[in-house]
Formats: C-alpha cells, structure tokens, sequence
C-alpha cells in the first residue's frame, strides 16, 4: 500500500460540514443549547468511527482568541473567528483544496454554498439529507451494540468453557 494512495483513499471520504447549519436538523440537538457544537462533534466522531470517514466541520462566532482548528480523532472542527463565517471559511477551504476537492462531500442547504462546492468539483448534499445519514448510521451503531452486549460470554460462562477445554496451562505447571 502506498502513501499516496492511503492518502487519495483518506480524502475521498471526507466531508466538510457547516457545522450550525447541521445543528438544528439533528433530533435532540439545538443551537440554543450552550455545548451545541460539542454535542454535533460527539455525534460526527461516532458516525466517522463507523463509517470511516473523515470531516472537517466549520462553526461561525468563534469567541475572541477562540478561533482554531481542534482535532477530535477523525474529525477536525474550525471555529471561524467573528467577521467571517462559515460559508466563506468553506469556500476558502475548497479553494485551498483545489482539484482535491472532487474528493469531498460539502453538506450544507445553502444555495450558495453548493454552488461554491460544485464549481470546485465536490460532492454536496443538503443539511438535511445528510442528518438522516447521520442518525441511520447512529442507530445501526445502537443496534450492533446491543447485539454485540447479547453475544458477550457471561464469566462463568468463560470459565465453563476454561473447565471444559482446559485453561491453557500445561500440567507442568501446577
């Protein structure tokens, strides 16, 4: 395996999200809610687990000196300082990408926005369409766990097991 191609393969499963354009389509998130961005953040480094993906998610207002990247696994969050926003960090970003960015998704439901993401050749699709995604792949992760918490061997069930097999000693050993 290359680097080059672990690299293409990275990028052509990223997103770049507007993170407060995402926010309210989510069932139980709100942008009235004090850790909104840190709620999505939780939600989309779940989704990238089980996916294997990787975002970039953008949130407007950063607070005074707040403005950065923080990197949270698989998902790279920019807070945009005052004076700029989302969109147009987003925008920024795409053309930083260049030909690159045919290998990203832009999800957001401005118009403008996926206008921007199709004259640089990425993918776009709606805040919407991509929160069903989200919650999909959230709830098929419920569901595995559940079934993976009904299929886990009990301890005395190991140790049946450990009594019926042997527990890998030698008789030497005793």
């Amino acid at each position: 395996m290359t680097r080059t191609w672990f690299i293409n393969t990275m990028f052509s499963m990223a997103y770049l999200i507007d993170g407060h354009n995402l926010i309210p389509k989510i069932r139980g998130l709100s942008l009235e809610s004090a850790d909104d961005e840190m709620q999505l953040v939780e939600l989309l480094q779940e989704f990238c687990r089980r996916r294997r993906k990787s975002v970039e998610v953008f949130f407007d207002n950063a607070p005074p000196g707040q403005h950065r990247a923080r990197v949270f696994g698989r998902v790279k969050a920019r807070f945009v300082r005052q004076g700029q926003t989302a969109d147009q960090a987003i925008y920024q970003r795409l053309e930083q990408l260049g030909r690159s960015a045919r290998n990203f998704t832009v999800v957001s439901s401005d118009r403008q926005v996926k206008a921007a993401a199709r004259a640089w050749g990425a993918k776009s699709i709606s805040a919407e369409a991509f929160a069903r995604m989200l919650q999909a792949a959230l709830q098929v992760s419920a569901t595995e766990d559940e079934q993976r918490a009904e299929t886990a061997l009990q301890p005395e069930e190991v140790e049946d097991w450990l009594t019926v097999f042997g527990s890998g000693e030698s008789e030497g050993d005793e």
